[in-house]
């Protein structure tokens, strides 16, 4: 790929970038004319200043604008819903606001459990660590609304990186499927949400078979919706628990920000289903938040976000031993490297 089409994908991110600070220094002014008293957060670990954090940011969107320069990464725009249709939806986000902060407040992560049915899905169906209003979210992850929304609250929090943090897991994609014929390859995104990565890997593997599954019917729905351009692409309602795959049957696994919402015991099993469905040799990509130690400027950042927003099993996700758990199933870790905020943790599953 030529430089200028890097720098054109640099400026791109930036503007990106410009665009969703604003928007969170909307957000900000919003909750403050409704706040009686900030909600109280308590750091006792390094934190970044605001200068540092977007020095950062500038500087990862510079490495990312450099994998596309090498071809390690394709120059990816994903942004294909209309420019009224994300106007309804900040006004949608915004008067939502109050009900958000009224839960942070009230620190209640629980209200969605007192109805038995949100949606098309019944409550008695789910895992009851699934039944919660995360982040404080209005339906938790069980509304069309709350799947509307999810992305552009995501990257209203994260400054418009969360897309481009996704996509490193690409990177490790690439290297594994060069010299592969992609239709001969399988691919499954377990907890694959509105299906935003998903476009990000169909526009890079246009050939590739790709299964989605996700335990929300309404982010299914979405991600319908949002991926209905692209051929070849399967999305079905599923427990990651429990996962609905033959075993030995996938290529390439990807998990991206699941495992800080699980409790302890769920990650492990998880992990053990994502071992059964893959081949042997086959690529497993893991991406979640960072963890205390992987950026120790970060971890007051870390430290903050469980009290800032509903997350009930995050504090001990930052300690947990993500690599002892995977390579306990036979999942061997390759590399482990950090992108902004989160972390990309490449195995291969032994053959033995």
């Amino acid at each position: 790929m030529s430089a200028v089409e890097s720098y054109v994908h640099f400026a791109k991110q930036l503007a990106r970038t410009g665009w969703y600070y604003g928007l969170r220094r909307i957000t900000e002014h919003q909750v403050s004319r409704f706040e009686a008293s900030p909600v109280k957060v308590r750091i006792t670990k390094n934190a970044p200043t605001a200068r540092q954090l977007l020095q950062d940011v500038f500087r990862f969107l510079k490495d990312d604008a450099a994998l596309v320069r090498q071809g390690l990464l394709p120059s990816i725009d994903n942004e294909y819903d209309s420019v009224f249709l994300q106007l309804r939806r900040i006004k949608e986000m915004l008067d939502d606001l109050p009900d958000a902060h009224h839960r942070r407040v009230a620190k209640d992560g629980k209200d969605i459990a007192e109805d038995m049915s949100i949606g098309e899905q019944s409550l008695s169906n789910l895992p009851d660590y699934y039944v919660q209003n995360f982040h404080y979210q209005t339906g938790g992850y069980l509304t069309e609304q709350s799947a509307r929304l999810y992305d552009l609250q995501v990257e209203t929090l994260f400054l418009g990186t969360s897309g481009t943090m996704r996509r490193q897991v690409l990177k490790p994609i690439t290297e594994y499927v060069q010299g592969k014929a992609q239709r001969n390859l399988h691919m499954l995104d377990v907890a694959c949400g509105t299906g935003r990565f998903l476009a990000q890997v169909r526009q890079a593997f246009p050939c590739m078979p790709i299964l989605g599954i996700d335990l929300s019917a309404a982010y299914i729905k979405e991600a319908s919706r949002y991926l209905s351009r692209w051929r070849n692409i399967d999305l079905e309602v599923g427990n990651a628990e429990r996962l609905a795959v033959p075993d030995d049957s996938q290529d390439i696994v990807t998990c991206i920000y699941l495992f800080h919402e699980l409790p302890p015991q769920v990650r492990r099993t998880v992990v053990q289903e994502m071992h059964r469905v893959l081949k042997p040799g086959g690529l497993l990509v893991f991406m979640d938040s960072l963890q205390y130690g992987d950026n120790p400027d970060y971890d007051g950042l870390l430290e903050a976000f469980p009290q800032r927003f509903h997350e009930p099993y995050y504090r001990n996700y930052l300690i947990d031993d993500l690599k002892g758990i995977l390579e306990v199933h036979n999942l061997y870790v390759q590399s482990i490297h950090n992108a902004l905020l989160s972390k990309v943790i490449t195995c291969l599953k032994g053959t033995v």
